[in-house]
C-alpha cells in the first residue's frame, strides 16, 4: 500500500482488437489454360522475402477459390540463412505448386 491507496500491479489481462486493414494484390502474370480454360496465378521469385511469404498465405486464405501458383528462379533456395527450409519444402507444406525457371507446359496445357 503506498500513499494509503490499494493496488494490484499487471494482475488483470484486457483483451484488445487490432483493426483489419484492406490490401491489394497484383499478380504477376494470368494465364488461362488451354484444354480446361483454368485461371491460373503466376507469382515469380528470385528472393522469396518472409513478407512476401506471409502476404502469400494471407491471399490464399482471403481467397480459397483461386489457383495461385509459384515460378522461382530457385525452388532450392532457403528461406533464410539459418534455415533448413527451402521455397520448395515452404510450397509443399502450404499448398502451393511451384516450378523452377518457367511456367511449364503443362500448366498451360491444363
Amino acid at each position: 500500500m503506498a500513499a494509503g491507496v490499494k493496488f494490484l500491479y499487471e494482475s488483470e489481462k484486457l483483451a484488445y482488437i487490432i483493426p483489419a486493414s484492406s490490401h491489394v494484390y497484383t499478380p504477376d502474370f494470368i494465364i488461362t489454360t488451354t484444354k480446361s480454360k483454368k485461371t491460373l496465378f503466376i507469382e515469380t521469385k528470385g528472393w522469396f522475402k518472409p513478407v512476401d511469404r506471409k502476404k502469400h498465405l494471407l491471399v490464399r486464405d482471403s481467397n480459397p477459390n483461386l489457383d495461385i501458383r509459384f515460378v522461382f528462379q530457385n525452388p532450392n533456395a532457403r528461406i533464410s540463412k539459418n534455415s533448413k527450409t527451402t521455397y520448395a519444402k515452404w510450397c509443399d507444406k502450404n499448398g502451393f505448386i511451384y516450378a523452377k525457371g518457367s511456367i511449364p507446359p503443362e500448366w498451360i496445357n491444363e
